[in-house]
């Protein structure tokens, strides 16, 4: 135990710990590795405790008091990992083997590094006796990567006490750097976007497969495809988008500043897109409501032509954006010879609150002075769109200087985060608990 009290020291051992604990959900089985935690934290003596619909499926909540001067910060994060089936990893995806100054395998980034870098901030918070302006409440949970029916949803519908006068929350979502034109920029992210998930149905004459059909369902299906890969849906400019783009361009020397700019523009915002390549790939769907079609379901048979096909879409909205407005885009880009319908809406940040982000972007650049903080909107979504139920404002910061190829092994093989990073990411959440609520 002796050991465990001063882990917050050694924070890449922490996460090889971590690692280490096979969390892939589905199934989960996030228990083994809740229970290290709360061994963690019961060494530098913070008090915890287990909140679960299932022990299989535990979650962590543990707090350590402030004097009462700001409302509490939550600290959330998630243990579970997605799979790595079907993947070719150069070491054992749950091994933490150090190699070449990385730490390697899943959940590295997404997200047990971050959780080691919140356990090591508050756990060398009570040991050294930090004077806090408020409470700080960890909740390390379960089952993020698929709904959190077990996790942050599972808190937030059954136990919304524990996260009373709660008004800002740290998760993932931002933290990582990024680079446009050799600049480097760490980023926050402040909010995100929503789930609307769409289903697209196109009917058309069935037949014997002897018979072809022209203009059938089939077809329809093609028509549909090609229409989703070559048109966006129409340009939005929201607050958060606006700020990131000014950010960038302001960092960058002239041209570029002036090009990055007028994404901006709706005349030429998606020309500037494409120029940009990779980089115009990330910025686009935060530019756009979006639509992906990942799941086709029609046919029965291979002499039988269908007379309906079903297109399932992953759609993704904007803040202050409604399913109506998504239908209504994807409308007027596909035409009525489709049926069109909303399967599932998850709203999330509908009016994000930065009055942390002044903070956030000070502590970060004063910790790496050649990095400009900048204020990002995820593409996708995280608890934080949970705990937005009960009025809590996330912001994604778990800072790491990485590379863009690392941020692409997120979800895939060979995920990996440089030691040097783990280090610099649990001072920088350190530094967060000391500066804040203070002046």
């Amino acid at each position: 135990m002796d050991d465990l009290a001063t882990i917050y020291q050694r924070p890449v051992e922490l996460l090889q710990s971590l690692i280490r604990f096979d969390t892939t959900n589905p199934p989960g089985n996030e228990a083994a590795c809740i229970e290290y935690l709360q061994s963690v934290l019961a060494a530098a003596d913070i008090p915890s405790k287990i909140l679960a619909r299932d022990m299989k499926r535990p979650n962590l909540l543990a707090r350590i008091p402030g004097r009462g001067d700001a409302p509490p910060l939550l600290l959330q994060g998630h243990v579970d990992v997605v799979t790595t089936a079907d993947q070719d990893w150069t070491h054992d995806p749950f091994s933490g083997v150090i190699e070449d100054g990385y730490v390697w395998g899943r959940g590295a980034l997404d997200m047990k590094g971050g959780v080691a870098m919140m356990v090591s901030a508050i756990q060398r918070a009570k040991v050294e006796g930090l004077d806090l302006a408020g409470d700080v409440i960890l909740a390390i949970v379960s089952d993020e990567e698929v709904d959190g029916e077990y996790g942050a949803k599972y808190l937030v519908e059954n136990h919304p006490e524990e996260f009373s006068g709660v008004k800002y929350a740290i998760g993932e979502g931002g933290g990582p750097t990024v680079r446009f034109g050799g600049h480097k920029f760490f980023t926050i992210m402040v909010a995100e976007k929503q789930i609307c998930s769409m289903l697209v149905r196109v009917q058309g004459p069935a037949g014997h497969g002897s018979m072809p059909v022209r203009g059938g369902a089939m077809a329809k299906l093609a028509k549909v495809l090609s229409i989703l890969d070559r048109k966006r849906l129409p340009l939005h400019v929201t607050p958060v988008s606006k700020t990131m783009i000014n950010t960038i361009a302001k960092g960058l020397p002239f041209p570029q500043g002036i090009i990055v700019n007028q994404l901006l523009n709706p005349a030429l915002s998606n020309t500037i897109l494409d120029i940009l390549g990779e980089q115009g790939k990330l910025l686009n769907p935060l530019l756009h409501n979006t639509v992906s079609p990942t799941i086709v379901r029609g046919g029965l048979k291979i002499n039988v032509i269908p007379s309906e096909i079903e297109l399932e879409l992953d759609g993704r909205l904007l803040p202050g954006y409604s399913p109506d407005d998504m239908m209504r885009e994807l409308r007027d880009m596909l035409g009525h010879d489709v049926h069109l319908e909303v399967t599932r809406y998850d709203p999330g940040f509908d009016n994000p609150d930065t009055t942390l982000l002044p903070l956030l972007a000070d502590i970060v650049q004063t910790a790496d002075p050649q990095g400009t903080p900048l204020p990002i909107l995820l593409s996708g979504v995280s608890d934080g769109r949970y705990f937005a139920r009960l009025g809590i404002q996330t912001y994604g910061f778990t800072p790491m200087d990485i590379s863009h190829e690392l941020i692409n092994s997120i979800h895939a093989a060979d995920e990996r985060i440089p030691t040097e990073a783990v280090a610099f990411g649990s001072e920088v959440m350190y530094n967060l608990l000391s500066r804040y609520g203070k002046s």
